[in-house]
C-alpha cells in the first residue's frame, strides 16, 4: 500500500490502472489503423491525429470502471462479475463517447474505426486483468509480513492473511513475553533462537508489525532498532490494519493513539473547498435526477391514496451534535413508529412500503437529502447522520462514536462503499470503523473518489435496505 493524498492505495491496483491506461489510450490509435488498413490499404496513422480522442477515451473509461468499483482494494468475486462489470463499463463507455463526440466534434472518430478501437480495448482490458490477477495470486510477489505478539492483534492480522487480498505474506508470529495468550494457531508460532534481525534476514522479511496487545511488558527495543537500522520497515499494529483495511481499528484505539497521530487535522481552506464541491454535486444530480423525484412523489402519493405525506422529515444529529431535519422520500407506512419507539429499519421489514422498497434498494429516497446538502446542514460526503436516541444509546457503548460530529454528515460515505446497510450496534460500531478513517484521512482526492465508488455501491445494490 502507498499513500496517495492522504489515502492509501494499493500499488499493485495502482499499477494496473496505469497500464490499463495506456493500453486504452493505444487502442484508439491501433483500432483507426487497422480499420485503414483494411478498409483503404493505407499505412500507419499519425499519433497527433488522435491524441485528442485518445485521452478524451482514456479519461472516460479509467472513471466509469473507477465508479464501477473496478479498481476496489479488495475487489475480487470471480472471472463472472469482473466480465460482467467490465462490460458494463464499456456500455456507458459507448455511450459516453458518443454523447462527447456529437457534443465535441472535433473530437470524433468514424463509426467503424471506433467500434475496432473500443473492441481492441474491451479484450486488452480483459487480458490485462487475467494476467493481473494470476500474477498477484503468486506468494512470491507479496510483501512479507513478521509479526511481533500472539495475541488479539495478532490474531486480526491473521484473520486478515486468510481472506487472501491484502497483499501480504507472514511467515510467522513471534511471542515476546509468555504473559500474552496465544490466539493464532501454535503452528504459526517462530522461535527466535539467535536474534530478531537475523531472523528477518533468514525470513526474507520486508516489515516488522508491532502488534503485542500489551507493549509494557518486555518490548524489545533494541533488537526492533537493529531491524530498522537494517533497512526493514516497523510498523505498529494500528497503522498496519488502517492500510490494510481502510478502516481504524477501534479495539486497539486509545487517546494517544489518536493524539500523536497523522490526521484529523482541522478543516481550514478545505472546508470552502468541500463546500464548492457540495454545492456543485447537489446542483448537477438535482438536473440529473428531478424526473425519477417526480415519478417517485407520484408513485408514493398514488399508493398512499393520496392521503400519506410524499416527504419524510426526521431529526438526526449533525455537525458538533446539533440536531437538524433530514428530508427523504417517505418509504415506510405512515404509522410506522406508532408506539413512539425508535427502531432500526429490519431486512424485510414489514414497514416498508412496496414504492418504498423500490426507493431504498435505488437510493432514490435519499435525493431529497440534496436540499439538506444546499442547506448546508449535510455534506455530500461524509458519515450517515443518526437518530438522536440511537447516538444517545451509541455514545454509552461503543468509544469514540461522538467523534463522528466532529464532521458534517453525508448522503454518501466512506462507510456507506465499504460496508452494508447497518441496524444493530455491531453494525454501528463496524461503521464507525470506516468513518473514523475517512474523518482522519480527509481529502478533496479522497471524496472525489468516494463519490465515483457510490455509483458503482447503487447499480449492485449494496447497502440498501
Amino acid at each position: 500500500m502507498m499513500r496517495l493524498l492522504r489515502h492509501y492505495i494499493s500499488q499493485a491496483l495502482l499499477t494496473l490502472l496505469g497500464v490499463e491506461a495506456l493500453s486504452l489510450f493505444g487502442s484508439i490509435y491501433v483500432g483507426r489503423t487497422l480499420y485503414f488498413a483494411l478498409v483503404q490499404n493505407e499505412g500507419w496513422s499519425r499519433m497527433s491525429e488522435m491524441v485528442s480522442s485518445a485521452f478524451a477515451f482514456t479519461i472516460v473509461m479509467l472513471t466509469i470502471m473507477i465508479a464501477l468499483g473496478l479498481y476496489e482494494r479488495n475487489f475480487w468475486s470471480g472471472g463472472g462479475e469482473m466480465l460482467l462489470r467490465v462490460g458494463v463499463s464499456f456500455l456507458f463507455g459507448l455511450f459516453a463517447m458518443t454523447l462527447l463526440f456529437y457534443l465535441v466534434p472535433d473530437l470524433a472518430l468514424g463509426r467503424g474505426e471506433f467500434s475496432l478501437a473500443i473492441g481492441i480495448a474491451f479484450l486488452s482490458v480483459l487480458l490485462l486483468r487475467s494476467i493481473f490477477f494470476k500474477i498477484t495470486k503468486q506468494d512470491q510477489l507479496k510483501q512479507r509480513v513478521l509479526v511481533l505478539g500472539v495475541g488479539e492483534h495478532a490474531a486480526e492480522i491473521e484473520s486478515l492473511q486468510q481472506q487472501g487480498t491484502m497483499g501480504f505474506l507472514v511467515p510467522g508470529y513471534i511471542q515476546v513475553h509468555e504473559h500474552e495468550t496465544p490466539r493464532v494457531p501454535a503452528g504459526r508460532m517462530l522461535q527466535v533462537t539467535n536474534n530478531l534481525a537475523k531472523l528477518a534476514d533468514e525470513l526474507h522479511v520486508d516489515e516488522i508489525v508491532v502488534a503485542m496487545d500489551d507493549r509494557r511488558k518486555g518490548f524489545p527495543v533494541d533488537e526492533i532498532l537493529s531491524c530498522k537500522i537494517d533497512g526493514i520497515a516497523i510498523s505498529h499494529f494500528l497503522g498496519f490494519f488502517e492500510r490494510q483495511t481502510g478502516k481504524v481499528q477501534l479495539e486497539a484505539l486509545k487517546p494517544s493513539s489518536i493524539i500523536f497521530a497523522e490526521g484529523f487535522q482541522g478543516m481550514g481552506l478545505r472546508s470552502t473547498v468541500k463546500r464548492v464541491l457540495d454545492v456543485t454535486a447537489s446542483l448537477l444530480l438535482l438536473a440529473l435526477t428531478w424526473p425519477f423525484m417526480l415519478a417517485a412523489a407520484l408513485a408514493i402519493w398514488l399508493e398512499s391514496g393520496g392521503r400519506g405525506p410524499v416527504l419524510y422529515r426526521q431529526t438526526r444529529v449533525g455537525f458538533k451534535d446539533r440536531p437538524f431535519e433530514v428530508i427523504k422520500f417517505r418509504s415506510m407506512v405512515v404509522d410506522a413508529e406508532k408506539d413512539g419507539k425508535a427502531r432500526w429499519a429490519g431486512k424485510n421489514d414489514s414497514r416498508i412500503t412496496r414504492v418504498g422498497a423500490v426507493l431504498r434498494e435505488t437510493r432514490i429516497d435519499e435525493l431529497p437529502q440534496l436540499f439538506n446538502v444546499l442547506r448546508g446542514d449535510m455534506s455530500f460526503v461524509g458519515p450517515r447522520p443518526e437518530r438522536p436516541q440511537f447516538v444517545a444509546d451509541l455514545c454509552q457503548k461503543i468509544p469514540c462514536y461522538s467523534m463522528r460530529h466532529m464532521v458534517k454528515p453525508g448522503i454518501t460515505g466512506w462507510a456507506q462503499i465499504c460496508y452494508p446497510y447497518g441496524a444493530s450496534e455491531q453494525d454501528a460500531r463496524e461503521k464507525l470503523q470506516y468513518d473514523l478513517y475517512y474523518i482522519k484521512n480527509y481529502s478533496f482526492f479522497f471524496d472525489v473518489v468516494i463519490l465515483l465508488q457510490t455509483v458503482h455501491t447503487i447499480l449492485w445494490g449494496r447497502g440498501a435496505r
